[in-house]
């Protein structure tokens, strides 16, 4: 059961990244569909838990949560959104899987814990990757809005990194808390700053909005992306352990560049297939020796 729910987490989240480009491509305002995917999805996931009496309403007004959702949500699918009208699903999965690099960066530099060598190799291997991605389109006029788009998702990578380094902070803070109701809080604010951001930067035109193009998309990444998927995700960490769910990032952009070259067209040349393996080999490399500690740690328990 667990490797089928692991399998399925892999296909579900490879799967969003074509999701929102499907969304982008029929000129959905990118921050108000990620703001109503999280803000909604949030709430069920949310209403759920307090039903459970597992949350309470109380947990919405911590400026922890606060800013757990500037960073795992707002931050980086803010970034992701915009920069999907440009980039392609698959490439976009790819960038988004230096997430775990960048964790260790922030790890080694800001917190000042040791890295092994392998980590650090890990992380110029990665690096490598992305310059072989981006150098083809670099000399490109035309290419330059992707250029900028890659750029974007490796911002909010920080973002995404930032958070995810406090939310460990803030799970300690909260033990009798359920993580899912955590998760749940942080989308709801990330989801409202992205809608706040929104009114003040786009236009939305609600009947433009109905169209199957738009709403399958979107339900998709309510129902299937945020709730469904993350929730199987906790299921995966409380059964296993925090490590290895989250090697979907290893898995997924391989799935996500195969739908997207599949089913939407999607292209990529020999150089940008050398950029993708180096970014991916890097981001192993890079986690690898916690990856053994955690395996390890569960084997002897």
């Amino acid at each position: 059961m667990i490797i089928f729910n692991y399998l399925l987490v892999c296909l579900i989240f490879g799967t969003t990244f074509l999701a929102i480009k499907v969304g982008a491509d029929a000129h959905t305002p990118p921050f108000f569909s990620a703001g109503l995917r999280f803000t909604v999805a949030g709430i069920i996931l949310f209403l759920w838990m307090v039903w459970r009496k597992k949350a309470s309403l109380a947990l919405l007004f911590r400026k922890e949560v606060l800013l757990t959702g500037i960073g795992l949500t707002f931050g980086t699918f803010s970034a992701l959104y915009w920069a999907e009208q440009y980039v392609s699903s698959g490439i976009a999965a790819v960038l988004s899987a230096t997430g775990p690099m960048m964790i260790l960066i922030m790890q080694t530099f800001v917190m000042r814990l040791k890295a092994t060598a392998l980590s650090i190799f890990g992380c110029i291997l990665g690096f490598a990757g992305i310059v072989l991605l981006l150098l083809p389109s670099l000399t490109v006029t035309a290419n330059k809005v992707w250029v900028f788009g890659c750029i974007a998702i490796l911002i909010g990578e920080i973002f995404y990194s930032s958070g995810a380094l406090y939310s460990k902070q803030v799970i300690q803070r909260f033990p009798q808390t359920s993580p899912i109701a955590l998760n749940a809080a942080q989308m709801i604010m990330g989801g409202l700053l992205l809608l706040i951001l929104s009114s003040f930067t786009e236009q939305v035109d609600i009947k433009g909005m109905l169209t199957t193009k738009v709403i399958g998309p979107l339900l998709y990444l309510i129902v299937i992306g945020s709730m469904v998927g993350h929730s199987l995700f906790y299921w995966l960490v409380a059964k296993t352990n925090p490590v290895f769910p989250s090697t979907w990032l290893y898995v997924s952009p391989l799935i996500a560049l195969a739908i997207g070259m599949l089913f939407y067209g999607e292209k990529i040349t020999w150089l940008m297939a050398a950029g993708v393996l180096t970014i991916i080999g890097g981001t192993i490399c890079a986690n690898l020796d916690s990856l053994k500690q955690l395996f390890h740690r569960r084997k002897t328990v």
